[in-house]
């Protein structure tokens, strides 16, 4: 199974909107919605973050499946949480990924085929890089300087290559770039 991951950020990398809810969701137009729809349809699985996960379950599961492809999407494929502390999910069709995470991960990737998919968290996306586990990352960056909250790359992270695989920009300015992580980053 792929790993892809798919994070908004602002120009200067912040993911997490803290006290600024909203700022990436003024830059949505139909052409980025449409991509993020495609992005949910394409998924065999998700895989969350405990934070995440809470969020979304929160508002999705609520959610008609036939309400949008969104709600569609997320309620009736499968889901994991990588968590130590769930340990009664609500959400149907939920597993919880405790213990050996890296181990856990590698399991659903050793399946033959399919798209196992990250969206937002952070500490949880930072975690699959730095043990090389993404096989793809779609970062959506939304013209916009936050200034402060958690990044998706932080200060003390390792270094990663990246190959560029897709770039395009929507009519709003938001830019997507698809990346393929390639090893550790080379110096001249």
């Amino acid at each position: 199974m792929k790993l892809t991951t798919t994070t908004r950020i602002s120009v200067d990398g912040v993911m997490q909107e803290d006290d600024m809810p909203g700022w990436s969701m003024v830059h949505s137009d139909d052409e980025s919605r449409a991509f993020m729809e495609q992005t949910y349809q394409r998924a065999d699985a998700y895989l969350f973050g405990r934070r995440t996960y809470d969020i979304f379950a929160e508002y999705w599961s609520a959610m008609d499946p036939a309400s949008s492809l969104f709600a569609g999407a997320l309620n009736t494929k499968r889901k994991y949480v990588a968590s130590n502390t769930l340990t009664d999910p609500q959400w149907a069709d939920t597993s919880v990924l405790s213990g050996d995470l890296a181990a856990a991960v590698g399991e659903l990737k050793a399946k033959p085929e399919g798209e196992l998919q990250v969206h937002g968290s952070g500490a949880l996306t930072r975690w699959l890089l730095a043990n090389e586990l993404v096989d793809e990352m779609n970062i959506l960056i939304v013209p916009v300087v936050v200034g402060r909250g958690a990044r998706l790359f932080p200060d003390s992270g390792p270094d990663i290559a990246l190959q560029l695989v897709e770039s395009r920009v929507f009519p709003k300015g938001i830019t997507l770039q698809v990346y393929r992580p390639a090893g550790r980053a080379q110096y001249a």
